[in-house]
């Protein structure tokens, strides 16, 4: 399933074989939370703009339209009409940011739908469920991602729990798999790490996590408010304990800098919504750092976003027209944003694999992880 092919230092660069294709690594996962990129995108621009694996969220869709429905639709992929490889999130994030609406118990956690305000109870049991009704290729294992910060005794509790519910997730996952009316017989599980910033239950979590066997592995809970130095010791810390013969995916980050320093550290999955948000307020990424395409200074500026950049935007549209299409409220420019963003994004990803594979990886790293932190 996972198959590293040359590694620089602790950069990895390899293949992920699942049930809808063939995932290169290190990858940017594009988020579609509701089954749609946010910004007018669809499935066929994800295939244009070099998209490897789109990501959707358990919670959302469990709301909306219900997963019984996505699998009465035939899934996901069938739904979005899209045949690439799919990841669906447990629904654990919800823990975190739906705070003031949920209780968490041994059993699971009741939620107040941020909808209509109805009780849901989701455990291990009912999101793995319901991931077997989305059937993405990759389902998350349900956890608590805890604030930052929080107390060791209850980061230490919380851990602990994760635990046990990844046992029953990965129960729960072989049951709904066996089924014969299952959506994708062949759906990964993967586990997730946790901690919050101690580095000690951060690592006694993944080597507890490393002994149940997993697809994958992920690092969440974090890039949640924590400073960014903080997160790459944890990302140190946790690494070595992560087997190196399944992919490490890092949840919710983040920017190009972050990917290309966590990418450093060994990670291989990345997803974030930052490059499709920031898109539609204007703030656009290019090869020199990031810029504000709303600026007054873009008012008569024929180049392309990016001359750097081969997307379809900067092939057809220059800083000027997507700048007045914002100034308008003309709905284009978000889509026009969110198309360049995250095309950036991917092909960041595709110049990294590359760097890997010819062993210069450290020196794209020197040149671009601090230019593209900055503004042009």
């Amino acid at each position: 399933m996972f198959q590293l092919f040359n590694t620089e230092e602790k950069a990895r660069r390899g293949e992920f074989v699942c049930a809808h294709g063939t995932i290169q690594t290190p990858v940017f996962m594009n988020v579609g939370t509701q089954a749609a990129i946010k910004g007018a995108v669809s499935a066929k621009d994800l295939k244009d703009i070099k998209c490897q694996v789109e990501l959707s969220n358990t919670y959302h869709l469990h709301l909306r339209p219900g997963d019984e429905v996505v699998r009465d639709m035939g899934g996901l992929h069938e739904f979005m009409n899209w045949d690439g490889p799919i990841l669906t999130d447990s629904g654990g994030f919800q823990v975190f940011s739906l705070s003031g609406l949920r209780k968490i118990t041994e059993d699971g956690v009741t939620f107040a739908s941020h909808i209509d305000g109805r009780k849901i109870f989701m455990g291990p049991e009912e999101s793995m469920k319901i991931q077997s009704n989305l059937g993405a290729d990759i389902a998350m294992a349900f956890d608590e991602c805890v604030e930052n910060p929080a107390s060791y005794d209850y980061v230490k509790s919380s851990c602990e729990r994760t635990l046990r519910w990844l046992e029953r997730c990965k129960s729960a996952h072989a049951n709904y798999n066996a089924l014969p009316e299952s959506t994708n017989p062949k759906q990964m599980l993967f586990g997730i790490n946790q901690g919050g910033t101690y580095e000690d239950l951060r690592i006694w979590h993944m080597k507890e996590t490393a002994k149940i066997d997993c697809d994958g592995y992920a690092i969440g809970g974090l890039a949640v408010g924590e400073e960014t130095q903080v997160m790459y010791d944890i990302i140190d810390a946790v690494e070595p304990h992560m087997p190196t013969n399944k992919p490490r995916y890092l949840m919710g980050v983040g920017t190009p800098s972050n990917l290309i320093e966590a990418v450093a550290r060994g990670i291989d999955f990345f997803d974030c919504v930052m490059p499709a948000r920031n898109a539609r307020h204007g703030k656009l990424y290019t090869w020199e750092g990031s810029l504000n395409i709303k600026n007054e200074k873009y008012k008569r500026d024929n180049r392309p976003i990016d001359p750097m950049c081969d997307c379809p935007v900067c092939k057809s549209h220059s800083r000027a027209y997507i700048r007045h299409l914002f100034a308008s409220g003309e709905m284009l420019a978000m889509r026009l944003a969110v198309l360049h963003n995250l095309y950036f994004y991917n092909n960041l990803m595709s110049r990294i694999r590359g760097s890997i594979e010819e062993n210069n990886f450290s020196q794209f790293r020197a040149e671009y992880s601090e230019k593209l932190a900055g503004r042009v």
